[in-house]
Formats: structure tokens, C-alpha cells, sequence
């Protein structure tokens, strides 16, 4: 009996230990990183002066680092893929949870968790030999098929697991009486989901919109292949620009020096875009919270 008592007790030492290793490791991989972006952008921001590097120009010979092109093409295409991969996936957590077959829906959501582990080149891929030509063909008033549409097409597909497996969770968390009680009312089907159902899911909901919103930012290789790569203000759907991301990742092996630092400083807005996004949905959730 005491031998087993001071294995249990050992055992949950060192799995306490573990844990603990785990969290510190976390904390100081991030102050790392933080220390290296900030340490290494911020006085390049200042050295190079705030107007020129959030200006219109990208043009390195002329020692021109202005990004504001690249922070407003991150934009639209967050936005747009957003709203693409919002509407769809959350339509299709709703027809999962109460529409489909009960009998079908596992053999669906696997399927659609599949989407999270095709590597991200695939879809650009995917992008640059589907897509790109259909809107250059199609739909493009221009002839141009890269641009933000097609990003935002893309990575609208990338977001979906996310935003369809948090969303039908949220929505399976909320209580069977809810429905029930709307049923017992007089409401149909349609009314229970989308006026009772949907509405008391509404915290995992945001939360899987926000999870969206971070991957879409922060997505690179699928971004780089569809989207053109131009260092130049987005006037168009169907116009070859170049996001954040995108712009560390095409000279990140390339350039030295100034132009390098120029790159980390990107990052650091890129980082403080991440962190506004995740402290404004901490706000919010306290908010409704409170208001509960």
C-alpha cells in the first residue's frame, strides 16, 4: 500500500514537472520571439521614419519600404475569405447538426476535417491550376485571374474545418430542451435553429469566426500562388497585389540588409495585428459575459 501511494505520489510529480516545462517553454518561446521582431523591427521603423514605411511605394533600389499596400491587400483578403468561409461553413454546420441524416453526418464532418490536413501548397496548387484560370476566363472583366478574389477563394476553403467543426460543437453544446421548448411553442424547425439554436451558440460561433480570421491573416505559401505578387495598392478583385505574409515570404532568402529588416519589420505589424485580434476577442467575450 505504501509502495503504491509513493508511486502515485512520484508519478504526479513528474507529470506536474512536465506540464510546468511545457508552460514555461511556451512563455519564453514567445518572449524570444517577441524580443527578436521587436528589437530588430521597431528601430528600423524609426531609422527609416513611420511615413515611408507606411507608404504606397515598395521599391528596394530606392530604399522605399511603404507596406500600406500590402497591410490593406491582407485586409480585403481576410475580409472576403471571411465572409466566404463564414457563410458557407457555418450553413454547413447548421444542415450537420438538425438537416442532414443522422447516418451521414459522421462520414461528412470526417470528411470535411480532411480539408485541415491537406498541406497548404496543394490548395495553392489547387488555386493556380483551377481557379486562377476560371475567373481569367469566366468571370475576370480584365483577363486577370490572380488577385484577391482567388486568394480569398482559396483560403475560404482552407478556414472551412475550423469554422464548421467549432460551429457544430458550440451548437451540440447548447441544450436539447432549447429546441424542444421552441418545438413546443409552435415553431418550425428552421424557426428552433436559426432564432433559438443558433443565438445560444453564438459564443463558439465568434470563436470559430475568429479562429478563421487568424488562419486566413496568417496563411502564406497558398496566398503567394494565386494571388500575383504585386507590391502595389489593391484598386481591383482582378489585380496581381501582394499581402503581408506574402511579402516575407518571397524575399526571406533573398535580400540582406536593410531590405531584410524591412521584412521583420513587417512582421512586427503582422504581429500586432494577431495580437489586436485576440485581445479584441477576449474584450468581447468578457463583455457579453458581464452582460449575462
Amino acid at each position: 500500500m505504501i509502495k503504491t501511494y509513493h508511486f502515485i505520489k512520484n508519478r504526479d510529480t513528474v507529470m506536474h514537472g512536465i506540464f510546468m516545462f511545457c508552460a514555461v517553454f511556451s512563455i519564453i518561446a514567445l518572449g524570444c520571439i517577441c524580443v527578436f521582431l521587436f528589437s530588430t523591427g521597431i528601430p528600423f521603423i524609426g531609422k527609416v521614419g513611420i511615413t515611408n514605411f507606411f507608404g504606397t511605394r515598395w521599391h528596394l533600389n530606392s530604399e522605399a519600404y511603404g507596406i500600406l499596400s500590402m497591410i490593406v491587400a491582407s485586409l480585403y483578403v481576410t475580409a472576403l475569405s471571411t465572409i466566404i468561409g463564414v457563410t458557407t461553413g457555418l450553413l454547413t454546420a447548421i444542415s450537420l447538426y438538425k438537416f442532414c441524416p443522422k447516418k451521414a453526418v459522421p462520414s461528412i464532418r470526417q470528411l470535411i476535417n480532411l480539408l485541415a490536413g491537406i498541406p497548404s501548397v496543394i490548395y495553392g496548387l489547387f488555386g493556380l491550376i483551377i481557379i486562377v484560370p476560371f475567373l481569367r476566363d469566366e468571370i475576370s472583366p480584365n483577363g486577370v485571374g490572380y488577385g484577391i478574389l482567388a486568394a480569398s477563394l482559396v483560403l475560404s476553403i482552407m478556414i472551412l474545418p475550423t469554422i464548421v467543426s467549432v460551429s457544430l460543437d458550440a451548437l451540440n453544446a447548447v441544450p436539447k430542451s432549447y429546441y424542444e421548448g421552441a418545438l413546443a411553442l409552435g415553431a418550425t424547425e428552421e424557426q428552433s435553429v436559426f432564432k433559438v439554436m443558433l443565438p445560444a451558440a453564438k459564443s463558439g460561433i465568434f470563436a470559430a469566426v475568429v479562429l478563421s480570421i487568424g488562419r486566413a491573416i496568417g496563411e502564406t505559401m497558398a496566398v503567394i500562388m494565386v494571388i500575383g505578387g504585386s507590391p502595389v495598392m489593391p484598386k481591383s478583385l482582378f489585380q496581381s497585389v501582394r499581402t503581408m505574409t506574402a511579402n516575407i515570404a518571397m524575399g526571406a532568402n533573398e535580400l540582406t540588409g536593410d531590405a531584410e529588416t524591412a521584412l521583420i519589420a513587417t512582421g512586427v505589424v503582422l504581429f500586432f495585428f494577431t495580437l489586436l485580434l485576440n485581445i479584441s476577442f477576449s474584450l468581447l467575450k468578457r463583455e457579453k459575459g458581464g452582460g449575462r
